[in-house]
């Protein structure tokens, strides 16, 4: 009787274990997604400062040809 206790008590620990493993691997999982989430956000925000500063070349050329058009 003892030994069939004690083969359950393994076995609830053991399964406690593992759902404490699986916990801890859907934290880590939700921690991942969270920092895919800003690293996300913020690749975005470099797209965009990319795209203003290219912008602002272009004008900026632009700008510079007429000047150099109107110089001449």
């Amino acid at each position: 009787m003892k030994k069939e206790r004690e083969d359950w008590m393994r076995l609830y620990y053991k399964t406690l274990k593992g759902i404490e493993t699986m916990i801890n691997v859907q934290r880590m999982v939700k921690d991942i997604k969270r920092m895919a989430e800003e690293a996300n956000t913020m690749i975005m925000e470099m797209e965009g400062s990319i795209l203003i500063a290219s912008i602002n070349n272009r004008t900026m050329n632009a700008m510079n040809i007429a000047q150099i058009s109107e110089d001449l």
